[in-house]
C-alpha cells in the first residue's frame, strides 16, 4: 500500500503496510528495561469487595490498573515541562505526528569513566542534512538493550555542544535509545535537555525528546517518514510509538 508524500519540494512514495516500530513494550516483568532506581510496572486486576477484575477468575472482563513511570519504564516522549517549575505538558506540544526523520548510528567516545557522544560524530554523519527528527541508534547495538536495566550504569550521554548544535540546526524532534540523553549522575546539571530545549533563554515549547527507543540492526541509515505515536497524557512525559517508513 504504497502512497505519495510530498515534503518540502521533494516527493517521495510511502509504503504504509511496512512500518518499524521503535517502542519497546511495557509489561509487568523483570525484562521490562527499566532505569532511574524504581521497580519493574505493575499490571494487576483490580479487586471490590471480593469481585477481582479478570475473566479467569469469574469476571465477564479483564480490568487492570496499571502503576509505571513513563521515564523509567520505556519508550516515552516528554516535552520542556520535564525541567521546569511551570507545568507544560507534551500533549500539548506535540500537535503534529509526521515528520522527515533521518537515522545515524554513533558509537560514542569513551572519556574517562564516560562514553559520550559528541558533536563532531554526529555532525560528521548527517552529512549537511537538517532534517525535522533525528533518530539515534547508538552502537553496539544488541538486542539485550530491551530489556537492560540501567540504573547505577553510567549509560552513554549527549554533549551540550551536540544538543545546542540540533537545536540550532532545527531538529525538533530527538530519538535515542538510551534512558535520557544527559549523564545518569549529573547532579540535576541536564545540560543537553537544557540545551537542547535552548531553555531558559528562548525555549522552544514545541520540540520533544523521546528516550528508551529500540532501532534493530536491519533499518539503515538513512532518511524515514517518522509517525510519532503518543497517549494522550496530560503530563510532561507520555508512553510513545514511535514508527519509521522507508521512502522510496
Amino acid at each position: 500500500m504504497k502512497t505519495t508524500l510530498h515534503i518540502g519540494t521533494e516527493k517521495y512514495e510511502v509504503d504504509l503496510s511496512d512500518p518499524i516500530d521503535l517502542s519497546l513494550p511495557l509489561q509487568a516483568s523483570s525484562e521490562n528495561p527499566n532505569a532511574w532506581y524504581v521497580d519493574a510496572p505493575e499490571i494487576e486486576p483490580v479487586e471490590l469487595e471480593g469481585w477481582v477484575g479478570k475473566v479467569s477468575e469469574g469476571a465477564s472482563v479483564n480490568f487492570n490498573t496499571i502503576h509505571f513511570n513513563p521515564h523509567a519504564h520505556g519508550t516515552h516522549t516528554e516535552c520542556v515541562g520535564h525541567i521546569t517549575q511551570d507545568f507544560h505538558s507534551v500533549n500539548q506540544a506535540l500537535t503534529r505526528f509526521f515528520f522527515l526523520a533521518e537515522v545515524i548510528s554513533v558509537t560514542p567516545e569513551k572519556k574517562g569513566q564516560d562514553e559520550v557522544i559528541t558533536l563532531e560524530s554526529v555532525k560528521s554523519l548527517l552529512h549537511g542534512a537538517s532534517p525535522e527528527a533525528l533518530v539515534i541508534r547508538t552502537l553496539p547495538n544488541p538486542v539485550s538493550k530491551k530489556s537492560r536495566q540501567y540504573s547505577h550504569s553510567n549509560w552513554p550521554y549527549m554533549e551540550e555542544t551536540l544538543a545546542q548544535f540540533l537545536c540550532e540546526l532545527g531538529v525538533k524532534h530527538l530519538l535515542i535509545d538510551l534512558p535520557s540523553v544527559d549523564k545518569e549522575k549529573d547532579e540535576g546539571m541536564l545540560l543537553a535537555h537544557k540545551a537542547f530545549w535552548n531553555h531558559p533563554e528562548a525555549t522552544r515549547h514545541d520540540a520533544t525528546i523521546t528516550e528508551f527507543i529500540y532501532v534493530p540492526n536491519a533499518v539503515e541509515d538513512s532518511s524515514y517518514l517518522l509517525n510519532l505515536q503518543i497517549a494522550p497524557f496530560e503530563n510532561d512525559a507520555t508512553p510513545s510509538k514511535p514508527v519509521l517508513y522507508k521512502l522510496d
